[in-house]
């Protein structure tokens, strides 16, 4: 490890987390280094970098501190650097494990396409991680917001955000259309169009069953009820429909005695109503309209039934099964109208990248849009947690954006290092804020009766409740 990074020295009165045997080694002056962002990243990082040492310092009466370190990426590197971002930047990150970052431009005119991006590949931070859930007074499009409470696990390397892309007309487009259309399509009725742009959307077993891994360990870990499978895989068969079959292969091997398949679930709720149920008859409840299908088919369903009774009759029947954590998949489409109108149903969702894009966002909306989103890139002993909003660069410098989304991005951090206590004061406080209607611009125009206050401002009264906070804690302390 350097101790200079960009030119500045690490900071002396801090210690670096290590990463031993799957877990965090967290000082109590962990080295953490931060990117303030472009735009209104700059007020945006002012205010929760104050959030955050006040919780650190109540939660822990003074005995625990971050040494925050800064890395440059974005604008203000390129200004003092002229490069988007620094190889430094990335050797800091990688060294010192855990970083968190506010919003950052994409370059105009050539070069990296995402500095996001280009951050979660060099780190390979595979697993994009957002919770979505309401907290109480926050201005909603829907009736009950406080219904929806998810976690997205985002798989973050592959599908189209791996890049693999060639523009209309060029000599690699030409060369690939004429491959395709040649060689893989010869003799089909299926053509590609010859002014067409093209890109490659590769989804890996690896890449699939790392992320999916890591969902069902934190539904586990966290006690969660289901985990959502989400795909498209009724049209892009061999990719997202892969995604599906290798997330079910993956959950069902590595933690068999902990899970049950929504499918296995009927099969065994079918057999505990009703013992004496043949497998023929608890093949067509499974699969309406069995008679119909093909005698190949019928077969195949039987030999299903009987599969999953004979293997997990002893373990998961008798309704044992409903303690099970329980894997499930929907269609991408289908997931956007269930997360509205039946969001109780789902806990925890499990996507390819692409999909995972749009529903954090769809789900974001329901609970207060990106400026309260947060988010975690996360890898194996790596992590960069930020904004999931973008720069808003008509507004930087201002003092009045809701600084939400970092805020809240510092409570995974603070999760993520087992600091859950300062985390649990940060949300605390943040709500309570909320509910006494001091809030940024963006929700005061939706709340009636809301005080219109900076960002400075709303980080003020964070931190004048978080001490509320504490004096009411060890009120009840006290009393017990």
């Amino acid at each position: 490890m350097s101790a200079v990074y960009n030119g500045v020295p690490l900071p002396k009165e801090g210690a670096p987390i290590r990463y031993e045997n799957g877990e965090y080694k967290v000082p109590d002056n962990p080295i953490i280094p931060f990117i303030e962002g472009d735009g209104t990243g700059r007020d945006i990082w002012k205010a929760s970098r104050r959030v955050f040492d006040a919780a650190v310092d109540k939660a822990y009466g003074g005995k625990r501190r971050v040494a925050w370190y800064e890395i440059f990426a974005g604008e203000k590197a390129f200004s003092q650097f002229r490069n988007w971002m620094p190889d430094d930047t990335l050797r800091a990150a990688k060294d010192l494990r855990v970083s968190i970052k506010g919003p950052l431009t994409t370059p105009v005119g050539g070069g990296i396409r995402s500095l996001n991006v280009a951050m979660r590949q060099e780190l390979d931070l595979y697993a994009c991680v957002r919770p979505v859930k309401h907290y109480a007074g926050v201005p909603s499009p829907v009736k009950h917001p406080e219904k929806l409470n998810v976690v997205i696990f985002r798989e973050n390397t592959e599908d189209v955000y791996a890049g693999i892309e060639w523009k209309e007309g060029s000599d690699g487009a030409r060369k690939l259309i004429r491959f395709l259309n040649e060689e893989m399509l010869a003799g089909g009725k299926k053509r590609v169009r010859e002014d067409s742009g093209v890109g490659i959307k590769p989804i890996s077993i690896f890449g699939t069953k790392r992320l999916v891994r890591r969902a069902i360990q934190f539904a586990l870990d966290h006690k969660r009820p289901v985990v959502t499978l989400v795909h498209k895989g009724n049209i892009q068969k061999f990719t997202e429909g892969a995604f599906r079959e290798w997330g079910y292969e993956l959950a069902t091997s590595e933690f068999r005695d902990r899970v049950v398949t929504e499918r296995e679930s009927w099969i065994l709720d079918n057999k505990d109503r009703n013992p004496q149920i043949t497998i023929e008859q608890n093949a067509q409840q499974v699969e309406p309209g069995l008679e119909f299908a093909s005698e190949e088919f019928r077969k195949g369903v039987h030999a299903e039934v009987k599969d999953v009774l004979d293997r997990l009759r002893s373990t998961h029947g008798n309704g044992q099964w409903k303690k099970k954590l329980m894997i499930n998949d929907r269609i991408a489409d289908s997931i956007f109208q269930q997360v509205i109108i039946r969001p109780q149903e789902y806990s925890v969702l499990a996507t390819p990248n692409l999909n995972g894009d749009y529903i954090s966002d769809a789900c974001a909306a329901q609970v207060g849009g990106l400026g309260i989103a947060p988010g975690g890139n996360i890898g194996d002993g790596y992590a960069v947690f930020e904004a999931t909003h973008g720069t808003a660069p008509k507004y930087a410098d201002l003092d009045v954006i809701n600084p939400g989304s970092v805020i809240l991005s510092g409570v995974m951090m603070f999760e993520t290092i087992g600091w859950t206590e300062a985390a649990r004061l940060i949300e605390s406080s943040l709500e309570t804020t909320i509910k006494q209607k001091k809030v940024t611009y963006d929700f005061e125009r939706q709340m009636e009766g809301a005080t219109k206050v900076k960002t400075s401002e709303f980080a003020g009264y964070m931190i004048q409740n978080m001490d509320a906070l504490v004096r009411n804690d060890k009120r009840e302390a006290a009393l017990v």
